[in-house]
């Protein structure tokens, strides 16, 4: 689905690569994680959007016919039941176009996210 087959630099340069359509998805997908984890930096990895706070936050993607959404197993597991109406992996959820994407779902995965995140670089950080 990719237009744009150059390896983006920054998230805005991901986006422009796809049809208006799927920007605007991808760009309320952004300010949904923005928002659910303040301070969390923007950035390509994996040549696709990813947030990190503390370490990889999650990641995101679009594809052909779904936004692939990666909040790590830990993230998966959490929100199992919610996530059950939906393809996925150990780590990773798709969300096909043809729906309505969760955006409330999404901020609360990141919200856990930012937790445990958070919580394990505490826990680092007294050990040392």
């Amino acid at each position: 689905m990719k237009t744009d087959q150059t390896t983006p630099g920054t998230i805005d340069e991901y986006i422009a690569g796809f049809p208006p359509d799927v920007q605007e998805i991808l760009e309320k997908i952004r300010l949904t994680i923005g928002k659910a984890a303040p301070g969390a930096q923007e950035t390509i990895d994996y040549q696709i959007p990813t947030f990190k706070l503390a370490g990889n936050l999650v990641h995101f993607a679009a594809f052909k016919k779904h936004i692939g959404f990666y909040p790590t197993p830990s993230g998966i597991e959490m929100f199992k039941n919610e996530l059950s109406t939906y393809e996925g992996a150990k780590g990773s959820v798709k969300f096909p176009l043809n729906k309505p994407i969760p955006f409330d779902l999404i901020s609360r995965i990141v919200k856990f996210r930012v937790r445990e995140n958070l919580d394990r670089a505490a826990v680092k950080k007294r050990k040392k």
